[in-house]
């Protein structure tokens, strides 16, 4: 009979090493059990992190080589060492992994290193990762799956990490590519595909979908692609990827139009083509079977209201269960389910959960576009304004962009905030306070907005709904 613990956690990604935590401080005897070498998942090895590390970096090199002479800042000789950039990267991720490891010495959390699987609905049975260790069983009284989620291939052209990369693979090149092609103009296809075009790479976007990032509202997205194509990225859009193979140094797709559309065929040619068609829950080898659950379509792992499986005991948080695949939604979801198992009830506003794209400049939206609010069958009130109406952009040249605010139209509340700006993603929050607190439109406008703020265009949107606006 192997260790017991009140709690054993599968993953010690944003939403497993947060839910062991939590659970420990509710004095909860809890264990990660993690099969990589480093603590913090997919989000802090190999996608939040690194690429928001290169994404500061190349931004920065951008600024200066372009912007610089007009700021009175002269950098002639500028070069781009790009080992080092990668190396700082690896630097960070590193300092942030033992940052982890230091929080769970501090709670009393036990970490073991190895890949789970299920004996039965109690039991795991550990092998450990690497040469060294033997296989061991823990029992535990409540179990939490958080093992979130991996890149998903094209059938057909599958990831050698070198020429047809994951996102895995884009964080570890070696040199830049000359061209590169990424399939998929999503969040993470966006933000990757912008890290190489700022060093120099020729990028180009096919999209099955007739725009880009298909979650943002349909004004913002039409507005943002506008400036990507400014940029120099380019898009082929409702188009679809129908083979692929390897030709020499280089990776060549058939693209056709998609449904809908002219079917012409034509062929694209890069150095390096990065997919990045989404992710799918990581469940491999859990063995589900022996504890009596079942994935749903898209190896989703069905859960209840409170996170449960069909194992009440059993439960699923993060990118492995419904919902968005973002990292901070999977942390709420751990501290969630660890006051549930602790026996208090709290409770999750999806609505407020805020999603950002961390492009140059950056796109943020909490609650509802306007799509989905007519879908909802509710009546709504917009406002608008654009940064090039406000001071501060002035001051530092960031004119692009603006924010608009959607209102029900019967009681002021703002339902949603979406933001175009340099700075989107630390000034979304006040639409997630704005939202958790069910505060009207004129409540956001009569705030006082420090002078000389980017901020200061959410309180002109706001009032922008009533058509109130002062500095336009």
């Amino acid at each position: 009979m192997g260790r017991h613990f009140d709690l054993a956690v599968i993953g010690s990604g944003p939403a497993g090493y947060v839910c062991a935590i939590r659970a420990s401080q509710l004095g909860l005897k809890a264990v990660c059990i993690e099969e990589d070498a480093g603590l913090g998942g997919t989000c802090l090895n190999v996608g939040c992190i690194p690429s928001k590390t290169l994404l500061y970096s190349t931004h920065l090199f951008e600024q200066l080589a372009h912007e610089g002479g007009r700021l009175g800042i002269k950098a002639s000789g500028l070069e781009c060492d790009f080992a080092q950039m990668m190396q700082r990267k690896e630097q960070v991720v590193a300092g942030l992994t033992g940052g982890i490891k230091g929080l769970f010495r501090k709670n009393k959390i036990e970490r073991i290193h190895g890949r789970a699987s299920f004996k039965d609905d109690h039991t795991l049975v550990i092998t450990p990762s690497g040469e060294k260790g033997e296989r061991e069983e823990v029992t535990a009284q409540s179990i939490v799956i958080a093992t979130g989620s991996e890149p998903i291939p094209l059938p057909f052209l599958p990831f050698d990490e070198k020429r047809i990369i994951s996102s895995t693979g884009a964080l570890a090149l070696t040199s830049v590519p000359k061209k590169m092609i990424v399939v998929g103009a999503g969040v993470i296809g966006l933000e990757l595909g912008s890290v190489y075009r700022r060093l120099g790479a020729e990028v180009t976007f096919i999209e099955f979908l007739p725009r880009i990032c298909p979650t943002l509202d349909s004004e913002v997205a039409a507005a943002f692609e506008k400036i990507l194509q400014k940029q120099g990225l380019r898009f082929h859009l409702a188009t679809k990827v129908i083979a692929g193979h390897l030709e020499g140094e280089e990776v060549v797709l058939k693209v056709e139009g998609a449904e809908g559309q002219a079917k012409g065929q034509a062929s694209h040619t890069a150095d390096v083509v990065l997919i990045a068609i989404g992710r799918r829950p990581y469940t491999v080898g859990l063995n589900l079977e022996a504890a009596g659950i079942s994935t749903e379509q898209g190896g989703i792992l069905g859960i209840d209201g409170s996170f449960r499986t069909s194992k009440p005991h059993i439960y699923a948080i993060g990118d492995c269960a419904p919902g968005a695949m973002l990292a901070h939604k999977a942390s709420e979801e751990g501290v969630c389910v660890a006051e549930i198992i602790a026996g208090q009830s709290p409770h999750i506003n999806y609505m407020a959960i805020p999603n950002v794209v961390y492009t140059s400049p950056e796109v943020a939206a909490v609650g509802m576009t306007e799509e989905a609010a007519a879908a909802a069958g509710i009546s709504v009130k917009t406002g608008a304004f654009p940064f090039r109406a406000v001071s501060r952009a002035h001051c530092t040249g960031e004119l692009d962009g603006f924010v608009k605010i959607i209102a029900d139209a019967k009681s002021d509340r703002l339902i949603g905030l979406h933001i175009i700006c340099e700075h989107a993603s630390e000034m979304i929050v006040e639409g997630v306070v704005a939202i958790e607190q069910q505060l009207t439109c004129k409540q956001v406008a009569a705030m006082s907005h420090p002078h000389p703020t980017y901020t200061e265009a959410i309180k002109e949107a706001a009032l922008a709904v009533h058509k109130a606006q002062l500095h336009m």
